[in-house]
């Protein structure tokens, strides 16, 4: 018989903090008696727990370190009654490495394995078994998310009473019953739905279950927030999580396609149709700022490929507070990249489409040392496609090896590399002035097919230095380190206007040489304390920062085109202008931040930044400053939440953001003072099903002041009095309704309009329509011959927006229809996605051009993991 192994739990019940070990005893089950620790140790989170004391019934004590980040293989679940209640024993080949934590909410007794996965070849991703015994009405074991698994025990009128034991037979739960004590008898289980009253059988019925990395679209914590890891109903902020499941489901190519399932945010075409990513959110432009594992990057110019992608973390409204000057005050957009894991992991994944679209990539990861002291992780894609634009194609190469060293028994050192090199197709799309584009084809390309075309390196290092220190690890010192650089050529004709006879275009030519540099170093800690009975979690930091972009910009005249009946073959100009110019700054920060928990339902998340930033603006080629500035600036933020139950969140908040003005100056050549933005918000989110559906429900108003506007005394020159408001509801819904059903729906509405400025009061920002929803829902059979096939259906709706500044134009509202059918056998995965499914004929806008979307698109996929 093998030896028992080392189980690890920590439960939350009351004032006691608790941990469960045993060491390596044989044959017998042994039952674990729990040490209480003192309700005031600042340590008491089943979140951070790394290190406790723990007590054996032979009154022995060991300190126990838990492993880092494995992904943990449980492979089967037994469900037999005893006669003292029942049991539940989760049975896996590696139970010395789990991690297991608990906790009570409500009355639920909640244990969370949190790197472990329920996987085996029969399909089964959930399992489910309703009043097993009295006082009991609800057992349920599932994958929470991607890495972790959750035991749900729900009491009929108050919390289960639960013992765990290590045997041969894996991790044991033995629940107690409140009746009085039966004979021995197994029970059956009907896994996914309401049971009929259980039959008695001679032997114990053993369930298996197997499923996906992911029981349902719902993430519970993200860092983006309050760049620590803690539950999203407790930040008071509106902050949506898309997956790599939704990625999956949805085969989403280009990462602007998320925008369709995050209520308030809407894609913005990108340069000249560059595969990076660019968001209206809450009425105003991110200006293809992003984050990437939270650090920024401009984003004009970078290409950035979903492959490695774990998710995608969105939060609303201004966030200076923890990032600085930024260009939207409507939110930011963080990418989190995937990291290297314990256990090997081998997936192979191609895909084919219409208009000979062709992709494939790989995602390796596992030890590259026996003990795991050094883990690795690789990520690459190839891509080559054509279009259903004329003449429009594009070719990607991405790579992205990243290394993970332990250099400590708590120090992690982290390095990441990302090489992509994007070829494509520069393509403007159709101008924005005359309602005569929207009689065009979709197809119709407005550009030169002998000129147009865009070649991009990025080049992007990252290191991190992650340590926890303390007597009871709750302290945490984080340094990273980012460069990027981006460079590459992008040329050819793009329209200007449509010329007044409704026909023909007027085309400019372009030939850049752009180049772009991010450099990024963040320090920060964190740590958690208290001051009697109130509890704090800290973030102090400090950020170096340096942003150059530098572009030779050659331009001239075109031949104009008939739209309608185009002739291509004019000749690049001769006679060309130049503008070599560059641009950027240097940034210092300090940010503090601190969530306080004033009661167990009342917290309380305060902060600030200040920055200072030396912006500068200059000619290359003969030195000529056009405008150098020093701004400081600081950027609070307050919020409050309010818990009146464990599922419950009810929040407020008031949020700051600024962004330095570079361009230009007065007409007495002073300086223009950063742009400024503040955010009142409120909202309520809410859990259903057991914690497995989360909804959010916000009403925000935003106000952008400093914005300039031309100088009513001189039109050459702009002044700063414009102001620019946004505010309106957004809805949110996520999760998984039934088991195998999966949903995530969203609403908003959104009045975004100029509020004062001397040429466009009253406008109405671009882009944004006032009404706007969406619904991606997929359902997977669960068991029969069925199980392991699904469905996925998607709905997208969008008002009408106007198309540019000044108003003339509205881009027509539209609806599209999307859907999937897949199949998931063993270790792989085949599906079909259908993008557009009624070929619906709709826009979107790049702020200045209107860019024709895709028409009915179909995507094959199949996936390998071994």
């Amino acid at each position: 018989m093998k030896q028992d192994r080392l189980f690890q739990s920590l439960l939350l019940t009351g004032a006691f903090s608790l941990v469960l070990t045993t060491p390596a005893f044989s044959k017998e089950r042994q039952k674990i008696q729990l040490q209480p620790f003192d309700s005031s140790d600042p340590n008491v989170s089943y979140q951070q727990i790394q290190r406790l004391k723990v007590k054996l019934t032979n009154g022995s004590q060991k300190l126990v370190q838990l492993p880092g980040q494995a992904v943990i293989l449980i492979t089967g679940v037994k469900v037999n009654r005893t006669d003292k209640g029942v049991e539940i024993i989760l049975e896996t080949a590696k139970g010395d490495q789990l991690q297991v934590s608990a906790k009570q909410e409500g009355t639920n007794y909640i244990t969370e394995i949190r790197n472990a996965q329920l996987q085996l070849s029969n399909g089964q991703t959930s399992f489910r078994q309703y009043q097993p015994i009295a006082g009991v009405t609800l057992v349920q074991v599932t994958n929470q998310n991607q890495n972790t698994v959750q035991v749900t025990l729900t009491g009929e009128s108050g919390v289960p009473i639960v013992e765990l034991f290590d045997g041969d037979e894996g991790l044991i739960f033995e629940v107690a019953s409140t009746a009085s004590p039966q004979p021995e008898q197994p029970i059956t289980e009907s896994p996914q739905t309401q049971p009929e009253q259980p039959t008695v059988s001679e032997t114990p019925i053993e369930l298996i279950v197997t499923g996906e990395k992911n029981s349902g679209y719902f993430i519970p914590e993200a860092t983006t927030a309050a760049k620590i890891n803690v539950p999203l109903r407790d930040i008071p902020a509106s902050v949506q999580v898309i997956p790599k499941e939704i990625i999956q489901d949805r085969q989403v190519i280009r990462l602007n396609e998320l925008a369709d399932n995050v209520s308030g945010v809407r894609p913005q075409e990108t340069y000249g149709g560059l595969a990076s990513q660019g968001y209206f959110i809450r009425g105003f432009s991110t200006g293809f700022e992003t984050l990437r594992d939270g650090v920024k990057d401009f984003g004009f110019l970078s290409p950035r490929d979903v492959a490695n992608v774990e998710r995608v973390e969105f939060l609303k409204g201004p966030a200076s507070v923890l990032y600085g000057s930024a260009t939207s005050p409507g939110g930011v957009v963080n990418t989190i990249t995937k990291k290297p894991l314990e256990d090997p992991f081998y997936q192979l994944n191609g895909t084919i489409g219409n208009n000979d679209f062709y992709r494939g990539t790989i995602d390796f990861s596992g030890p590259l040392l026996e003990n795991k002291s050094a883990l690795y992780r690789l990520n690459a894609a190839y891509e080559n496609a054509k279009s259903f634009r004329d003449f429009v194609e594009n070719e990607s190469t991405f790579i992205a090896p990243m290394i993970t060293v332990k250099a400590g028994e708590r120090t992690n050192l982290t390095f990441g590399y990302e090489y992509q090199k994007y070829d494509y197709t520069f393509e403007r799309g159709f101008p924005s002035n005359n309602k005569v584009v929207f009689d065009l084809p979709i197809n119709r390309f407005l550009g030169e097919p002998n000129l147009n075309r865009g070649e991009l390196k990025s080049n992007n290092f990252t290191y991190t230095l992650e340590s926890e220190f303390g007597d009871k690890n709750n302290w945490k010192f984080r340094q990273v380190f980012n460069v990027i650089n981006v460079s590459g050529n992008t040329r050819g004709a793009q329209p200007r206007r449509v010329n007044a006879d409704g026909r023909t275009v007027l085309r400019a030519y372009r030939n850049v040489n752009e180049d772009q540099n991010n450099l990024t170093f963040q320090n920060e800690i964190s740590g958690k304390f208290n001051t009697g009975s109130i509890a704090h979690n800290v973030l102090v930091g400090l950020e170096l920062s340096n942003y150059r972009y530098a572009y030779d910009f050659l331009s001239g005249s075109i031949g104009d085109l008939d739209i309608f009946n185009p002739v291509y073959g004019a000749p690049a100009p001769t006679n060309q202008s130049r503008s070599n110019e560059q641009y950027g700054g240097d940034n210092i920060a300090v940010y503090f931040q601190n969530l306080v928990e004033l009661t167990p339902q009342i917290k309380l998340l305060a902060g600030g930044r200040f920055d200072n930033v030396d912006s500068f603006y200059r000619d290359v080629e003969t030195g000529t400053v056009y405008d150098e500035t020093s701004d400081s600036k600081f950027s609070p933020r307050v919020g409050l939440v309010y818990q009146p139950t464990d599922s419950t969140s009810i929040y407020a908040s008031w949020t700051n953001s600024f962004n330095p003005q570079i361009f230009g100056k007065t007409r007495n050549n002073e300086p223009f003072k950063p742009e400024t933005a503040e955010q009142f918000e409120v909202g309520i989110k809410q859990e259903f099903l057991n914690k497995r559906l989360s909804t959010t429900l916000a009403y925000f108003d935003i106000t952008k002041q400093n914005v300039l506007t031309t100088d009513p005394e001189d039109d050459n020159f702009s002044i700063q009095t414009g102001e620019q408001k946004s505010r309106g509801f957004e809805l949110d819904v996520v999760g998984e309704v039934l088991p195998g059903w999966k949903i995530i729906g969203t609403y908003a509405y959104t009045d975004a309009n100029i509020t004062k400025d001397n040429d466009l009061q009253d406008n109405r920002l671009v882009g944004v329509p006032y009404n706007s929803a969406s619904l991606w829902t997929t359902y997977e059979f669960q068991k029969g011959n069925l199980q392991g096939f699904g469905l996925g259906l998607g709905l997208v709706y969008a008002g009408e927006r106007e198309a540019s500044l000044p108003n003339n134009l509205k881009i027509p509202s539209f609806v599209r229809t999307d859907a999937s059918i897949f199949y998931k056998r063993d270790n792989w995965r085949a599906a079909i996605n259908v993008k557009n499914l009624l070929d619906t004929k709709y826009y979107e806008s790049q702020s200045f051009f209107i860019v024709p979307a895709a028409p009915l698109t179909v995507l094959g996929t199949v996936s390998f993991e071994f």
